[in-house]
């Protein structure tokens, strides 16, 4: 990838563990310049250590609740005002879901609408105004494939990422004459801890590793494929086993999809 990301300006949500924290490695390994951000502060700060050693050129940590979206704009500004522009913002941050829509209450829906989709659009809608005014800047959103087609157990999280997908589809169109960059990225199973921290339908944590997901990509990995997309500024990018079929099958032969998925897990 050559110099690519060398001293590019990277600001990672979700970046205390699972794919943001090995997209802040992968990143400084390419000589980034980073800003992590995350609730937990302590996490935070064991990941800037690792990204220093790994030749991160900077790292700076910045604490972020993305159901708080009243505070956005006044991070957004202490984050530009420490690293003048952000080149590279990537969504991460998120929380998944295991329960059936019927066992899940209202609370539960709302709470990851206002992470996984109104924190993501407030994050990006207050660093719009800085790209726009430099005229650069990549957004880049980890959605899922289930941000493709709903599956069992995830209803509420497979809303927020088709949510996703809807307005960042919607921004990129308005973004066309611009020279800003909106690049969706889909994984399916990955070996992180997103179904032991998933809410069940009373807003508990799962607290334990779905099968799927403990036979799934690496996250470092999938990083790598990561990078290679946001260089090759791929629009939407699809990574994971067989479950990346679900994506042609729900598109060209829907009926027989929807007996598959029925019995089916994603994510």
């Amino acid at each position: 990838m050559s110099n690519f990301f060398n001293n590019k300006r990277v600001w990672i949500t979700g970046a205390s563990s699972g794919i943001g924290e090995a997209l802040a490695l992968e990143f400084a390994t390419h000589g980034a310049q980073l800003v992590l951000s995350a609730r937990n502060e302590t996490a935070l700060l064991g990941v800037a250590s690792k990204c220093r050693e790994a030749g991160a050129g900077i790292v700076i940590i910045q604490t972020l609740d993305l159901s708080v979206q009243d505070n956005i704009p006044e991070i957004v500004q202490n984050v530009l005002t420490k690293v003048g522009k952000v080149d590279i913002l990537v969504n991460n941050g998120g929380i998944s879901q295991r329960s059936l829509a019927k066992d899940t209450s209202l609370d539960v829906d709302k709470k990851i609408m206002e992470v996984n989709f109104f924190g993501t659009v407030a994050l990006t809608k207050a660093i719009l105004p800085s790209m726009l005014m430099h005229q650069l800047g990549h957004i880049v959103t980890i959605t899922s494939l289930t941000g493709k087609f709903g599956s069992p157990y995830r209803s509420a999280y497979a809303a927020s990422k088709h949510a996703l997908h809807g307005f960042f589809d919607s921004l990129r169109a308005e973004l066309v004459d611009s020279s800003i960059k909106i690049t969706l990225i889909c994984p399916g199973f990955v070996r992180t801890n997103v179904s032991v921290n998933a809410l069940t339908g009373t807003g508990a944590k799962l607290g334990t590793m779905d099968e799927t997901t403990g036979k799934g990509m690496s996250p470092d990995r999938l990083a790598r494929k990561i990078l290679q997309a946001i260089k090759n500024n791929t629009e939407e990018a699809y990574f994971g086993g067989k479950e990346v079929l679900g994506v042609y099958l729900k598109r060209f032969v829907p009926t027989y999809f929807s007996k598959i998925i029925s019995k089916a897990t994603v994510r």
